[in-house]
């Protein structure tokens, strides 16, 4: 049997998801709230069963021709750890400056680094996804995302 790209991918996104779904049912609630239809286990829950089905397809579909076996060339391990160091940087960044700004920050920075250069692009793919992305879950599922310690101090609050 030859392992392609494909087969070590979705092994990969298969692992990660099971792992994901297997520390999603330890994430703790409030008494009563295993009751309710929609619990902060939920989300998570259904995003691991999602990905381990994702995981499934990849493995499914790979190819299995010789030449895409496993090889690192032509792989661009500078942008990957460039990319690592954005995530890093934006949890950080969740905590001073709350979740819309970082990530607004976010996704031009990662969009930038992957080539796109054209700033009204830049913006667009990134200002609209991060204000419905908060919208979604600050005002229709109502989860409290904190304004960030920078916001409350500039304007005041707890």
């Amino acid at each position: 049997m030859v392992v392609t790209k494909d087969h070590i991918g979705g092994l990969i996104f298969l692992s990660l998801s099971v792992a994901y779904g297997y520390y999603a049912r330890h994430i703790p609630m409030l008494p009563g709230d295993e009751y309710e239809p929609f619990n902060a286990q939920t989300l998570p829950i259904v995003l691991s069963y999602m990905g381990g089905l994702l995981g499934v397809l990849m493995l499914g579909t790979a190819r299995h021709d010789t030449a895409s076996k496993l090889s690192f060339a032509g792989l661009d391990f500078l942008l990957v750890s460039k990319l690592l160091l954005l995530i890093v940087a934006f949890a950080f960044a969740l905590e001073w400056v709350g979740f819309a700004l970082s990530t607004i920050f976010f996704l031009v920075v990662g969009y930038w680094i992957l080539g796109e250069r054209r700033p009204k692009t830049l913006f667009i793919a990134s200002v609209p996804f991060a204000v419905g992305i908060w919208f979604i879950l600050a005002k229709l599922l109502d989860i409290y995302l904190a304004p960030g310690r920078l916001f409350m101090m500039i304007f005041g609050g707890q």
